[in-house]
């Protein structure tokens, strides 16, 4: 799509589109709403772009430094400064930043959760659990257990 400066485009017309923008964005409902919305509207650069600048928002109000944030996160100075910026005068990043962090919390949290009961259902853990349905895997392991272990030479 061809690039049209903002500047030549009329103050209403302007308000309209994002107006649009806004309220779109505002009728999605669940994260899998948005995941497709964006994924239709941008390309992944532009997502990757518009994430890094998160990841450089939190960086900032961790109070990395910008050499720090630049060399990590291949970022130039100058998106970090627009980034610090925007922290500085706006009110988005600052509104989101601390749900992002409870969120991405909860998440782990989550995973956590989901691989402690993915090894709950190991076969090991079915044998134990319900011994009577695996009697002869649970008896042969314990007869190999207590078997006495003979060497046989072939000849």
């Amino acid at each position: 799509m061809a690039r049209k400066q903002p500047k030549y485009i009329s103050h209403d017309e302007r308000k309209h589109m994002l107006n649009m923008l806004w309220t779109m964005i505002a009728l999605l409902e669940t994260r899998d709403d948005v995941e497709n919305f964006f994924r239709d509207l941008l390309s992944e650069t532009e997502a990757i772009m518009l994430a890094r600048r998160i990841l450089i928002a939190q960086r900032l109000l961790q109070g990395d430094g910008y050499d720090t944030i630049c060399e990590d996160l291949g970022a130039g100075a100058s998106t970090v400064a627009s980034v610090h910026r925007w922290l500085q005068q706006g009110r988005g990043y600052q509104d989101l930043l601390p749900k992002l962090e409870k969120e991405q919390e909860r998440q782990e949290k989550v995973k956590g959760k989901r691989s402690a009961s993915q090894e709950q259902f190991t076969f090991e853990w079915m044998k134990k659990k319900y011994p009577l349905h695996f009697l002869l895997f649970n008896l042969i392991d314990e007869a190999s257990l207590h078997a006495p272990r003979k060497i046989r030479k072939l000849k």
